[in-house]
């Protein structure tokens, strides 16, 4: 039987040469004219997810790996890897990693597997368990990979209790330094509170980036749900009163929530 996945992939390659090749825009891209093309469709990416957009989902996975084309093709011109070496290598560190499937180690559940991952990637030569964690991942998604990172050597804490105790705790050094005026502290105080309070959506197995980006997209909605019921009424928010707009803000939680 021919194997479709790999004749559309051969086929996505042989295009990625022949526009190397033969386009003026894409024989003049770089490693570093992409990075930021590559970070624009990733997001995108992330609004399909979010929006559970299937048809969304399959295009910008597309795009994606019409990236992961480019950037090997360019690597295979500067003479540094291949798209085979790429993949052999990945495929090489799953077998690696997986050594309950691919070996003879037994584990109970996925924290296990997660445990044996950070251990594996340990003796691989990493200085630490953090160092996996991308500088440049936005700050809340970063805070969660880090204490999950950090869970898997045990530091973590026993029970939600203790880390709303937390949380409670930032907040009260965040009030101390309001009251003390003390802008400096303020932001690492409030830093705290945040870390805190993802690390608290954690035991709660709640996705912390997923709950604030549920709360955007809710916000965007009632807000321009907000301006068009102004613009009904003959008037632009600039030129309404708070109680106005918190009038129609009002009405329209109550049309979401059916109270």
């Amino acid at each position: 039987m021919e194997n479709t996945s790999e004749k559309a992939f051969v086929r996505l390659v042989n295009i990625m040469d022949e526009l190397r090749e033969k386009c003026p825009w894409d024989k003049k891209q770089t490693i570093e004219t992409l990075r930021s093309l590559t970070i624009e469709e990733t997001y995108e990416l992330a609004d399909a997810i979010s929006a559970k957009d299937w048809k969304g989902i399959k295009e910008e996975l597309g795009d994606l790996l019409l990236h992961i084309v480019f950037y090997a093709k360019i690597g295979t011109e500067q003479q540094q890897f291949t798209l085979d070496e790429a993949i052999n290598q990945v495929c090489d560190k799953l077998i690696s990693r997986h050594p309950h499937i691919y070996g003879n180690v037994e584990v109970k559940d996925d924290e296990d597997v997660k445990r044996n991952w950070e251990k594996l990637k340990m003796k691989e030569g990493k200085t630490s368990v953090l160092a996996g964690v991308p500088k440049s991942l936005p700050a809340t998604v970063k805070a969660i990979r880090l204490q999950e990172k950090a869970k898997q050597v045990g530091f973590e804490w026993d029970n939600r209790d203790q880390v709303w105790e937390k949380v409670e705790e930032e907040i009260g050094e965040l009030k101390e330094t309001i009251a003390a005026n003390d802008p400096d502290r303020m932001e690492e105080e409030l830093g705290d509170v945040f870390f805190s309070l993802i690390n608290y959506a954690r035991f709660l197995q709640v996705d912390a980036e997923s709950a604030l980006e549920r709360t955007n997209r809710k916000f965007i909605d009632r807000f321009t749900r907000m301006e068009a019921a102004a613009v009904k009424k003959g008037k632009a928010l600039v030129d309404m009163t708070l109680e106005e707009m918190d009038a129609i803000w009002n009405e329209i939680k109550k049309q979401n929530t059916g109270t």
